[in-house]
C-alpha cells in the first residue's frame, strides 16, 4: 500500500492512528493495550474486508494504517504530561486532513458518545485524566457545539460543567424521547468540521463488556450507527483486560472503526 501511495496511485480517505494511553485513567489502565487488539480484530479471518456501506477496507483509497504514537517510550524519556499531550496532538494533526482547528481555521462541532460526560475540571488533582478531556476542549475554545449522547453516569458536577460550557447533554433515561432528534442531527452548519468521539462504554455492556467502567443501560450497536455522522472520529476506552475470552468487545470496536472508515470514504467520493 505504501508503494502505491508513494507512486501517487492512491490517497486513503481515512488514517488509522493508535494512541496507547492509559496512565491517567481514574480506574483501570487496560485501554493502553487496545490498539493492537483492534487492529487484529479489523483483519480477523472471521469476517471479510467489506463494510455495510459497501466499501472494501483493503482498498488503499479507503484506509491506511499509520501505526501508534509511542506513548510509553516518550514517557520513559522523562517527558511530562503537558509535553506528552502536545506530542499526541501534533501526531493527530499530521494524519488528519481537515479535522483540527488550526488547519480549518475555527472551532468544530463535536459529537461525543459516552456513558460519562468526561468534563470534570480536574480529577484528584490531575487535569489530564480521561474524566476531564472535554473540559480542556471547551476551555480552549475548540468546539462551537458539544453534544454528549448516551450519558447514564453523570453527577451534579457533570451537569454543572455542562451548563457552564453550554453542552447539549442527552441522557439514556430520555433516549426513547430523544431518538428522533439524535438520528437526524444537523452538525457542521456554519463551521468547517465535525468530530466524533466514540467511547466504547456508550454501548450497553451486553454488546461491549470489555470496558473499564461498566454502566448497564446503554446504547445498542445499531443505535450508535444510526446516530453517527460521516466525519473524523476516535474510538476510545476499550479495555482488553476486561474483554471476553473470544474478544467480543475488540470486534465491536473494530466494527465501529470499519463502519466509520466507510462512511468517511463515501462522504469524500
Amino acid at each position: 500500500m505504501e508503494l502505491v501511495r508513494a507512486l501517487g496511485g492512491a490517497v486513503a480517505s481515512s488514517s488509522l492512528l493508535g494512541v496507547p494511553l492509559g496512565h491517567n485513567s481514574s480506574f483501570l489502565q487496560g485501554p493502553a493495550f487496545a490498539p493492537p487488539q483492534i487492529r487484529e480484530a479489523i483483519w480477523c479471518g472471521s469476517t471479510n474486508a467489506s463494510t455495510e456501506e459497501g466499501k472494501e477496507l483493503n482498498d488503499p483509497r479507503v484506509l491506511t494504517d499509520v501505526g501508534d504514537v509511542p506513548v510509553q517510550e516518550i514517557r520513559d524519556c522523562g517527558v511530562d504530561d503537558d509535553r506528552l499531550m502536545n506530542i499526541i496532538s501534533e501526531s493527530v494533526k499530521l494524519v488528519m486532513e481537515e479535522g483540527c482547528v488550526e488547519k480549518i481555521g475555527g472551532p468544530l462541532d463535536i459529537l461525543h458518545l459516552d456513558a460519562h460526560p468526561d468534563i470534570y475540571h480536574a480529577f484528584e488533582g490531575n487535569k489530564y485524566p480521561h474524566a476531564s478531556s472535554f473540559a480542556r476542549i471547551m476551555e480552549g475554545g475548540y468546539a462551537r457545539r458539544l453534544l454528549q449522547v448516551g450519558l447514564r453516569s453523570i453527577n451534579s458536577a457533570g451537569r454543572e460543567q455542562g451548563k457552564r460550557f453550554g453542552v447539549e447533554q442527552y441522557e439514556m433515561r430520555t433516549f426513547s424521547r430523544d431518538r428522533h432528534i439524535l438520528e437526524n442531527l444537523k452538525l457542521g452548519e456554519g463551521v468547517k468540521g465535525v468530530y466524533i468521539s466514540v467511547d466504547v462504554d456508550c454501548l450497553d455492556p451486553a454488546f461491549a463488556p470489555g470496558v473499564s467502567h461498566i454502566e448497564p443501560g446503554g446504547l445498542s450497536f445499531c443505535d450508535v450507527l444510526n446516530i453517527l455522522h460521516n466525519l473524523q472520529a476516535d474510538v476510545v476506552e476499550f479495555n482488553p483486560q476486561r474483554d471476553t475470552v473470544d474478544g467480543m468487545t475488540a470486534m465491536v470496536a473494530a466494527k465501529l472503526v470499519r463502519e466509520l472508515t466507510a462512511k468517511i470514504s463515501k462522504m469524500k467520493e
